[in-house]
């Protein structure tokens, strides 16, 4: 690494080499949609097709998509550079990528990568051209924080980011990208760049760019500068030039700083190579080893500011919103008494009904307000770190289609939790009864489907943590009274890292049915695990039957009964008849959608914000789903399954409590 050798702030210096960990490359992804052979027709065309990428993505401007081969041998491909690298940039960068990926992916039918600033190579044995892909979402930021006026700061940088996505998404099918600039105050100005595949329409390139926008404002707001990444987009912004300015593709919003104005102090050195102006002299030391020791003092003393004030200032803010998120839980904490009165002593008059951890009572307060309160059964398998796991992650969400926790209660062996009562009880009551069905007619239905797959959105991207429900059903869907849905139950959560994609556990929960196959067979569990059950119970609220209507009939179920209707061009057949007078493309659509999310090969599910992208857009087209994965509901399949388990991973995995007809398994495992 080559620096100037000027005046320059060690915190510059910093943020400079912080801010370069983002420019590094993204190790490939390489996905278990199946594998082939060395030396097969797949493996060879593979091959041929990645070998002419580099070439034709440089002579095409940056971008190309390829295809070669027949049938299952047939590959598709895509590469596409970074907007403002030059044809031999392009050229290498590719080929650098192309060589990675092999090396990782040495024989998986589908993989990508990114690598440097952003360049993205990715082959399939599908077609993928023009599919809108938001995860997996990488976010990284610069450590500096914004010094000046933070909403003069903010108006300044929304209306530059509209401007850039606007220009980027109204580019040509070769080329989705721009550059912009905009002063914030006197010899300061914001940098930004932003880029997509150009095989997405304007909708979908619109939309990405600014779901990482958002993603960036949700993580990293108030940092000076910010990447996020995403397989069909790029997104980024600085307080320094990080790109080659070309007029064609840079929108300013105001005029820069006339010539004879000094220069404008960078907020951190731009992370490129540029030659020292030292020169040798005599038979002193050279300019490149002086260069060296520089550079390792400069990193030994960012080192230690890094280890003497940054880590104890992050240590310090990191125990106070600890001691802030006590406070706030402890405030909630509500004395067993207050709600024996509430409920008049767990009256049976009071009781809504029993989910798998107890019963649910209707309580008042003593300020007025009526409540559903949960006591926690002794043998409910929902220990006290569940509990507490549940008290504190409902604590932090707020957001209209999730339960409301208002309070809680934890005395000696009595755990209760105290939620906002909805009057409608919980979908299931509806959907599945005779009477009551008739009153959720397909406006009804199809807004519970909507607003359940917002509350996922939630949980999954825009909340401070990335949250797995694992036992999304329609008995945890509860309504109020306008019928607008609620997630609620969330003893089964689990949270992931903002980056983390996939994680694997030794217990299994959740309620058979509506287990993702990756999950239920292999304890392979992620956001694609909820995208799964959110299938299932789109078609369970088309058609008014539970996922285990069909057991009785040999090799059926409720997903494959859809999928033959599906198939043969009857899937009015599988509607509930009340729905009948319903919009007939909405309801096709919801099928649709639906199966696609109960895909076995979890590549192919969409993400939730994708979902709710196709059920707002009609003018996206979906793709063709693939036959379901099986669906586990009777008691054959769920002996066998947990025998399965039991012995071919009795070393590692321990051995499934199974429960039928819709109870929940109540082992959990520690986050």
């Amino acid at each position: 690494m080559w620096v100037k050798l000027k005046a320059v702030s060690l915190s510059s210096i910093l943020s400079y080499l912080i801010i370069s960990i983002c420019h590094v490359g993204v190790a490939p992804r390489c996905y278990d949609t199946g594998n082939f052979t060395t030396n097969s027709t797949y493996g060879r065309n593979r091959d041929l097709l990645l070998d002419s990428l580099p070439r034709n993505a440089s002579a095409n401007g940056g971008f190309i998509t390829a295809t070669i081969g027949q049938g299952s041998d047939k590959v598709y491909a895509l590469a596409m550079c970074k907007g403002d690298y030059t044809p031999d940039e392009c050229f290498s960068v590719v080929n650098d990528t192309i060589h990675e990926l092999m090396d990782t992916c040495p024989n998986q039918k589908e993989a990508y990568s990114w690598t440097g600033d952003f360049s993205v190579v990715h082959y399939a044995d599908h077609s993928f051209f023009g599919t809108l892909e938001l995860e997996p979402a990488v976010a990284v930021y610069n450590t500096g924080n914004i010094t000046s006026n933070l909403t003069e700061f903010d108006t300044v940088w929304e209306s530059l980011i509209d401007s850039v996505v606007r220009k980027a998404s109204n580019g040509s099918s070769s080329l989705k990208y721009a550059t912009g600039e905009a002063d914030l105050r006197a010899f300061q100005r914001i940098y930004s760049l932003v880029q997509c595949t150009p095989d997405l329409s304007e909708q979908r390139c619109d939309y990405c760019l600014r779901q990482s926008a958002s993603r960036y404002e949700s993580c990293c707001h108030g940092k000076q500068g910010g990447v996020v990444r995403r397989p069909s987009c790029y997104f980024r912004w600085d307080l320094y030039p990080f790109y080659t300015a070309n007029a064609s593709t840079t929108a300013s919003l105001s005029p820069p700083p006339s010539p004879s104005s000094p220069p404008p102090p960078a907020a951190s050195p731009p992370p490129q190579s540029v030659e020292s102006e030292i020169r040798k002299e005599g038979g002193g030391i050279s300019s490149r080893t002086l260069i060296v020791i520089v550079v390792l003092s400069v990193i030994f003393m960012a080192v230690l500011v890094i280890l003497g004030v940054v880590l104890p200032k992050r240590i310090k803010k990191k125990k106070q919103d600890d001691q802030n998120s006590k406070t706030h839980v402890e405030s909630l904490q509500i004395d067993f008494n207050v709600v024996r009165v509430a409920t008049e002593n767990f009256s049976d008059a009071n009781m809504l009904g029993r989910g798998g951890f107890g019963p649910v009572y209707k309580g008042k307060l003593e300020d007025g307000r009526e409540v559903a309160i949960k006591r926690l059964s002794e043998n409910s398998g929902q220990g006290t770190r569940e509990f507490k796991n549940e008290v504190m992650l409902l604590a932090k969400l707020q957001h209209r289609n999730l339960v409301k926790l208002l309070g809680f209660s934890f005395e000696k062996r009595e755990r209760v939790l105290i939620y906002e009562f909805l009057p409608n009880s919980s979908l299931d009551h509806f959907i599945f009864d005779p009477v009551k069905r008739l009153l959720l007619n397909w406006d009804k239905r199809y807004k519970i489907i909507e607003g359940t797959a917002k509350g996922l959105v939630y949980l999954h991207e825009d909340s401070q943590y990335r949250i797995i429900h694992r036992d999304l059903k329609a008995a945890n869907i509860l309504l109020d009274e306008q019928m607008n849905p609620k997630i609620s139950d969330f003893g089964m959560a689990k949270l992931f890292a903002v980056d983390q994609t996939r994680a694997d556990t030794s217990k299994i929960v959740g309620t058979y049915g509506y287990m993702a196959p990756e999950y239920a067979w292999h304890g392979q569990y992620s956001v694609k695990s909820d995208v799964y059950a959110f299938g299932v119970l789109v078609l369970e609220i088309i058609s008014g039957h539970k996922i285990n209507s069909f057991s009785n009939q040999v090799g059926d179920s409720l997903l494959t009964h859809a999928w033959r209707n599906w198939n043969e061009g009857t899937a009015l057949e599988f509607v509930d008849p009340i729905l009948r007078d319903g919009s007939r493309s909405e309801i096709m659509r919801c099928i649709h959608l639906g199966l696609l999310c109960v895909q076995e090969n979890i590549a192919y599910r969409p993400t939730m914000a994708s979902v709710v992208l196709m059920l707002s857009s009609y003018s996206m087209s979906l793709p063709v789903p693939s036959r379901p994965a099986f669906s586990m509901t009777t008691n054959t399949e769920t002996a066998t399954m947990s025998e399965s388990l039991s012995l071919s991973n009795q070393s590692e995995r321990e051995a499934i409590q199974a429960s039928v007809n819709e109870a929940s398994i109540s082992e959990l495992d520690p986050r």
